[in-house]
């Protein structure tokens, strides 16, 4: 027989909801990613206690994830003058274009923004680089030109 006819609703045959993933390795944030952290578990809180049954698991499944990543979270010190890693802003040249970004934590990238993760391939080809250095980018020796630092 087909399942049509035994079905009793569509919702027996939906999707399970799984939890939002989690990057692996270490939770490294900017003060200001901690904030923000902070400040999407407070909203969550506050959406779960006006919430109507049928909305409850999906704010608890995002709750889950905010909740695992504020308290899994590393506040990495500001850098030092001159130094790239995780909270530097970066001026660099990519193919002739002047760029400018900043590199934070995973949560707290938007790249359209000109934030990107200490993750992403090009945070990492610039991290621990200095003004005045080329480094390799993309397959390509010396595709970036380090311009400044802040």
């Amino acid at each position: 027989m087909s399942v049509a006819f035994r079905r009793e609703s569509d919702d027996e045959h939906l999707e399970p909801k799984f939890e939002r993933p989690i990057a692996p390795g270490p939770n490294l944030v900017t003060p200001r990613g901690l904030a923000l952290i902070d400040a999407q578990v407070v909203r969550l809180d506050a959406a779960l206690a006006q919430a109507a049954a049928e909305d409850r698991p999906a704010l608890l499944r995002e709750q889950r994830y905010w909740h695992t990543r504020q308290t899994t979270a590393e506040v990495v010190p500001a850098p030092e003058p001159g130094e790239i890693a995780i909270g530097s802003r970066v001026t660099f040249l990519l193919g002739g274009s002047e760029r400018t970004v900043e590199i934070v934590g995973g949560d707290e990238a938007e790249p359209a923004e000109g934030r990107i993760g200490f993750q992403a391939p090009l945070a990492r080809a610039l991290i621990g680089a200095e003004v005045g250095e080329c480094v390799e980018f993309g397959g390509k020796a010396d595709a970036i030109e380090i311009v400044r630092v802040r």
